[in-house]
């Protein structure tokens, strides 16, 4: 009992530690106000990146480093662009504010445009060097939330012309070179504040503050043209049932985002709301535990139509599933509307934000969402981070090279699988006795337990087919 104690502590504090540093950074040298008189210019008299020209498309004979030797976005697959399949996004907090730090160690990373401050001069000199990398990377979309680009002020309206002026220039670097934000979201599980949630806090001022910070959020992710807005609900738990009255904070939870749907409709925003499942970590028990738990709560408070979700394959394994039953999940209930690609590590029970690497994950994802058609408006999001040790800039590349030409590979594999056909006819023949006048009055609902009764008495003793699972394994494998 002691031993798993201490290892619930030992997460609760990695991600408390992680995500705190993230998001500051450095330690703060300089006040994050308007009049600070520190770190007051954020030019950057040199590229951030020098010596890494855009990424190219080399083959898979390259061995270049600084390539693509599976993704080649303009190649047509399945009758659409494989960058058209995945319309990958660049997480802004992990790439741009994440520093290596970990429970037992200082932070590791100190980029050289970083200042050690958290001013709104540094805010700006960040979101260049997101600009410049998203370009020379190649990809399209970034994403971020509210805090993670501009510092908190003292007040909220501080915090939200903080936010303005940061945003101010990145409308103007995503009109230079035609990027755009793939989604936003308000950081609602970081600060003091919301320690015992935000839309499900026990306090009534603390639910306003949050609408108040996710109104802006939706504001301005409107105006940077966001084609989505997540919601994560880190907080929206509980540590213990004893002090927690579950179905008032439900009910709390449903009405903000009643009127986070009201407020999306009075602005004109026309993306995809998206609620991002995970179960834990840093609560005990999060209220939108896995793709069904959040798609039975939309259905309960009738918001089944205003939402899709967000699956983060680090997530679905967590609440012990497989990333491609959670994409199955949201799939065949119409919720499938953007994935965080990453993965975490079997011998590690907590959220470690790896870059997926692995070709058999990434094909048999690929498969859901082909047949789901694509993810548009959504996309590929790295939500991942650099592991600890590595600390040079051009990292940094390699991480999201390897990351993509991960799901380039799963993406021809899928692909060679669809157009083979023969999983799907091995599918197609397991479920065959379904195919028949009285299969179909069963799945139309026909059939009732009279008529089927009768039926077993005619037919005897029922002769089973063997699954194939092994040959199911087979074919997938051939395809790698």
């Amino acid at each position: 009992m002691i031993m798993k104690s201490g290892k619930l502590l030992l997460l609760l504090l990695s991600f408390n530690v992680f995500y705190y540093a993230a998001v500051n950074c450095a330690p703060q040298t300089c006040p994050a106000t308007k009049d600070a008189k520190c770190g007051d210019s954020d030019d950057w008299k040199a590229e951030f990146f020098p010596g890494i020209s855009k990424i190219k498309y080399e083959g898979p004979s390259s061995k270049n480093p600084l390539s693509f030797k599976w993704h080649n976005p303009e190649e047509e697959i399945l009758g659409k662009k494989m960058k058209d399949w995945f319309r990958f996004s660049v997480a802004f907090w992990h790439t741009f504010r994440g520093t290596g730090v970990d429970p037992f160690g200082a932070p590791t990373k100190y980029w050289p445009w970083e200042d050690g401050t958290n001013s709104l001069s540094m805010a700006k000199r960040r979101m260049r060097a997101n600009f410049e990398f998203i370009n020379k990377l190649g990809v399209d979309f970034w994403c971020f939330h509210d805090r993670d680009i501009a510092p908190d002020g003292k007040t909220i309206e501080e915090s939200n012309e903080n936010l303005d002026e940061v945003v101010a220039l990145a409308h103007e670097l995503q009109r230079q070179s035609k990027k755009r934000v793939l989604w936003g979201t308000a950081q609602l599980f970081v600060h003091p504040r919301y320690m015992h949630g935000a839309a499900t806090s026990s306090e009534l001022a603390v639910y306003a503050y949050a609408a108040a910070q996710v109104k802006k959020a939706l504001e301005v992710t409107h105006y940077l043209g966001g084609e989505n807005y997540v919601f994560w609900g880190g907080r929206e738990g509980y540590q213990s049932l004893l002090n927690t009255d579950m179905e008032r904070e439900l009910n709390h939870l449903a009405r903000f985002f009643e009127a986070a749907v009201a407020h999306k409709k009075k602005i004109g925003f026309n993306g995809t709301f998206l609620i991002e499942p995970k179960p834990q970590e840093p609560t005990k028990h999060q209220y939108d535990w896995d793709a069904a738990t959040a798609a039975n709560f939309l259905r309960k408070y009738g918001l089944i139509g205003e939402f899709k979700l967000n699956i983060e394959c680090n997530h679905a394994t967590l609440s012990g599933h497989s990333c491609h039953h959670e994409l199955e999940t949201a799939r065949i209930n119409g919720l499938l509307g953007n994935i965080d690609a990453n993965t975490g590590d079997p011998q590690v029970g907590w959220d470690t934000n790896q870059f997926l690497v692995d070709i058999q994950e990434a094909t048999m994802i690929m498969l859901s969402v082909i047949r789901n058609g694509g993810i548009a408006p959504g996309g590929f999001n790295f939500d991942v981070k650099l592991r600890r040790e590595s600390t040079d800039v051009e990292d940094l590349f390699i991480a999201h090279i390897v990351g993509m030409d991960t799901m380039a590979r799963g993406l021809r594999n899928a692909a060679k699988l669809v157009e083979d056909g023969s999983l799907a006819e091995l599918v197609r023949k397991r479920y065959q006795s379904f195919d028949t006048e009285i299969g179909a009055q069963i799945e139309a609902g026909k059939a009732d337990f009279d008529f089927l009764e009768k039926k077993v008495k005619e037919w005897g003793e029922p002769k089973v087919a063997s699954a194939k699972q092994e040959l199911a394994e087979m074919i997938f494998q051939n395809a790698m």
